[in-house]
């Protein structure tokens, strides 16, 4: 007998033979396309147009099922890997994010415990957690503070963008947000012509400001190791390019991200953190069973004590029973068997039924405080260009400069069409008042 099956024996107790026999016998997948929530949904199909998931129901021979989800529809040769094989010779499971979600929900059923005890003992029975919105106009980011300080959360991130100006959107945020809120800025590894040190000195005086994310470019480790030291905000070191082990070596961030991380390495770089005794979150994408994933993982974690973040609260329904909200921005741990949720089949079936219309391309009209205008084209199946037009090279632009932004859609007015022609001619416009 192997020493997983000698374990399984300890860990199942009367459950164990059962438990051992078990397989996977069946793999749902539903493509599904949930509407954002009335108040952001404007930004949002501006930024991405409708996104969409696929939620996997994972059924064993044993009548239990399993639930994973994904923001992208696994290759069949990837799902035929678990097809027939025991959940539980997938703990650390390095394949599929989504479906190794599934396998530990299947785990702790089987069991009979939380996923989290399928990780280690428990550290924290609230995690915190963290909102998150795109950057755009001022009283739109102070209504994102409002609303998300209204359910519960005491962070919000976001990437901000140089078609704002972002002490305009600080002012705005800070004047309306509760006494605690932060904001977590994510820089998307550059892409300005500010001079960074200079810039998160002035931003670190606002009383609303809680830590900066990747505030230049991913490769350049020794320059985080010298803003750490700079700097008083807290340094969020996210694409690490040498799987943190250098990063960390070097002391170059206060906290580090793990983004869509699979579970086998987020476990291991769990371990390198604790090691090191530096704090980390975890960032992935999705729904309740994404949210309830993650809200165990950092339980069991030690170190794993920063905010982690899910963009769950962006979407008005979801398709499990349970709808889970922060308090004063942590979520509870569940204690039940699995992750704790379970499968709204009506709901699913509404989900997958939805078909939302596409966000067409849309013109970026930009304001400079001396009058000059700028038009820029935005398309949602290229977001990037939001947050990092300088990939375009076109124009050098600043997070700092005196700008705000308009989102113009097709009117069908003469002025639009030759906008629109002129863009498309010339890459962007520029022009005096």
């Amino acid at each position: 007998m192997t020493d997983r099956r000698r374990f399984l024996f300890t860990l199942l107790g009367g459950a164990a033979s059962a438990a051992v026999r078990m397989k996977v016998a069946e793999i749902e997948v539903h493509p599904v396309q949930i509407e954002y929530q009335d108040w952001i949904a404007y930004q949002l199909d501006h930024y991405y147009g409708p996104t969409k998931r696929v939620v996997y129901a994972v059924h064993t021979d044993t009548g239990l099922t399993g639930l994973g989800e994904g923001d992208s529809h696994e290759a069949p040769d990837v799902i035929a890997k678990y097809t027939g094989t025991n959940p539980f010779d997938w703990i650390g499971d390095e394949t599929s994010l989504a479906l190794g979600t599934a396998m530990y929900d299947l785990m702790g059923k089987a069991a009979g415990v939380p996923v989290y005890k399928l990780f280690g003992q428990r550290h924290r029975a609230w995690v915190p957690t963290s909102s998150w919105t795109v950057s755009t106009h001022p009283k739109r980011m102070a209504q994102a503070v409002q609303e998300y300080a209204k359910r519960g959360f005491t962070w919000m991130k976001f990437h901000l963008s140089p078609f704002e100006n972002i002490f305009d959107q600080l002012d705005a945020m800070q004047a309306v947000a509760p006494e605690g809120f932060k904001i977590h800025l994510d820089f998307t590894m550059g892409g300005s012509n500010d001079h960074m040190l200079d810039l998160l000195e002035r931003l670190s005086v606002y009383k609303i400001m809680g830590c900066f994310e990747d505030p230049v470019r991913e490769d350049d480790i020794q320059s985080y190791a010298d803003l750490r030291k700079r700097v008083r905000l807290p340094i969020v070191y996210h694409h690490t390019p040498l799987g943190a082990r250098q990063e960390v070596i070097m002391r170059s961030a206060d906290a580090y991200m793990l983004g869509h991380a699979r579970i086998g390495t987020a476990i291991r770089r769990a371990g390198l953190f604790e090691a090191a005794n530096i704090p980390f979150m975890l960032q992935n994408v999705g729904g309740e069973i994404t949210r309830m994933m993650i809200t165990h993982m950092q339980a069991a974690f030690p170190t794993a004590d920063f905010h982690f973040i899910s963009t769950t609260e962006r979407w008005k329904t979801d398709v499990v029973k349970e709808r889970f909200e922060p308090v004063n921005g942590f979520m509870k741990v569940p204690e039940g068997p699995g992750l704790g949720v379970t499968l709204d089949r009506e709901a699913l079936k509404r989900a997958a039924a939805v078909k939302l219309p596409e966000q067409s391309r849309w013109i970026i009209r930009s304001r400079f405080k001396n009058g000059t205008r700028m038009f820029h084209l935005a398309d949602p199946k290229d977001s990037l260009f939001m947050v990092r037009p300088d990939f375009r090279r076109l124009i050098p632009m600043g997070y700092a400069s005196p700008i705000s932004t308009e989102y113009w859609d097709d009117d069908g007015t003469p002025e639009y069409k030759q906008m629109l022609a002129r863009i498309e001619r010339e890459g962007m416009v520029l022009e005096r008042q």
